[in-house]
């Protein structure tokens, strides 16, 4: 069995989990469709949000097998976007400098950069990872 270091932490799934209501780990394990209703939804009513403390550990698993590791940490691009995505340190920190600052100059592009991010983050890291 091959040993490797996962590229989506179930901590970081737990803590995400915290704001679950936002649907924040189902994002952070390439799950937009089912974070975006639990964005609108409240974590369906609180239900889903509840389920989630047990599914963590396999969406952790099932993002681990979709998603490259390598020079972008996932974690740290996930907690900076949850946290201060607004301001596009989450984009600073993965190269992309310039839409960085235009996050940082307009609170990231008035929000919709932000939540575009949310819906694609996982891919623009492991493009970033593959290409090195």
């Amino acid at each position: 069995m091959k040993n490797h270091n996962p590229s989506h932490s179930v901590l970081i799934g737990y803590v995400l989990w915290i704001f679950g209501f936002t649907g924040s780990e189902r994002f952070y394990y390439g799950k937009p469709i089912s974070g975006t209703i639990y964005f609108f939804t409240l974590g369906l009513l609180g239900i889903g949000w509840f389920l989630d403390l047990f599914l963590i550990p396999s969406m952790a698993r099932q993002a681990d097998l979709r998603f490259k590791e390598g020079k972008i940490n996932y974690d740290v691009a996930w907690v900076l976007l949850t946290f201060l995505g607004l301001l596009g340190i989450h984009r600073m920190y993965m190269g992309k400098w310039i839409s960085g600052i235009i996050y940082l100059c307009t609170l990231g592009v008035f929000g919709i950069g932000y939540i575009y991010d949310f819906w694609t983050l996982n891919d623009q890291i492991t493009i970033i990872n593959s290409s090195t």
